[in-house]
């Protein structure tokens, strides 16, 4: 089975500079939920890293996240999909840890308890945090619009690194072109 990531906050839901608060201030993209599900379906593992420093601010309270975290997975499996596991970063950016991206600690969490190997393994971000954790785990990076996506895609001519990162419209644009030619993107 082959691993798919994703951030989450631009990806699956939309985001704020405000930071999302509650259950009910998380809103899926439309069509993001529905990509999950099918990507899913067709047999990739798709697992959630996300930095949530709304946490270590003091904006939220684990169990606002964890009641975020719950209406994700159950719009996901109401629509015919299952998420492998959430990881995510409760630290401030000044806190030094491992798993804030663009650090690779969240990849090498997902990737060690699913037993999947990070490289090769799609990631699917909107910031250009996204895309270096990816980088720095061989896995592939792949850019959406959504959320800070369009402000990304200014600076990638900035990191000749990522200049050729695949750039699409939303989640779902992603899963329609990754599952109809699944040798690229």
């Amino acid at each position: 089975m082959s691993l798919i990531l994703l951030d989450r906050d631009g990806v699956i839901n939309e985001d704020s500079d405000n930071y999302i608060r509650s259950a009910d201030e998380w809103q899926p993209i439309p069509g993001s939920i529905e990509a999950i599900a099918r990507l899913c379906q067709a047999g990739y593992s798709v697992a959630v890293c996300t930095n949530q420093s709304g946490l270590g601010r003091g904006y939220f309270t684990l169990s606002d996240l964890d009641a975020m975290h719950r209406k994700m997975l159950a719009l996901v499996e109401q629509a015919g999909g299952s998420i492998a596991g959430i990881y995510y970063c409760p630290h401030l950016p000044d806190e030094n840890c491992d798993c804030r991206k663009p650090l690779p600690g969240l990849i090498d969490q997902a990737a060690s308890a699913l037993g999947l190997a990070p490289k090769g393994a799609v990631f699917v971000g909107d910031s250009l945090k996204d895309l270096q954790a990816a980088q720095a785990r061989d896995c592939q990076p792949v850019l959406v619009k959504t959320g800070k996506g369009q402000t990304t895609l200014k600076k990638l001519s900035e990191h000749s690194s990522l200049s050729d990162t695949p750039v699409f419209a939303n989640l779902a644009a992603f899963a329609d072109c990754f599952l109809k030619d699944r040798t690229s993107i």
